[in-house]
């Protein structure tokens, strides 16, 4: 199976960093998902959900405020304005990070829909 090297950092430090199947970025002009081989772009991202699809086809999510995307045959590299991980396996776990998306969202005033829209897309993934 091929995979892809796959990196996302804010300013904070490393969010993410491993060889993924798969990931799903949120582009500024809609979604769009990355294969191994994929052709290079670099590309402007909104906020929204990083959904990567691990090897063994598990989903971790990311939630990010905004960035870019350099994407290349072997490796996705994201530079985030701000980003939450959303971990945890139990309902509590996810919980807690929606709240901290939440609050994330909040603190760059970002629209009331786009909090919604992030937070029920987390919801759909995670169950």
């Amino acid at each position: 199976m091929d995979t892809i090297k796959l990196e996302i950092v804010t300013p904070k430090g490393p969010i993410f960093n491993g060889n993924v199947k798969s990931v799903t970025l949120p582009g500024s002009e809609g979604e769009f998902g990355v294969l191994a081989g994929h052709a290079s772009t670099l590309a402007l991202l909104k906020t929204g959900v990083i959904d990567i699809e691990k090897s063994d086809s598990k989903h971790d999510l990311v939630a990010i405020t905004s960035g870019y995307a350099e994407v290349d045959e072997s490796k996705v590299m994201i530079l985030a304005d701000d980003a939450v991980y959303v971990g945890g396996e139990g309902e509590s776990e996810i919980a807690e990070s929606i709240k901290k998306i939440e609050s994330l969202l909040k603190e760059i005033k970002s629209d009331p829909i786009v909090v919604e829209s992030v937070i029920s897309d987390i919801k759909k993934i995670k169950s």
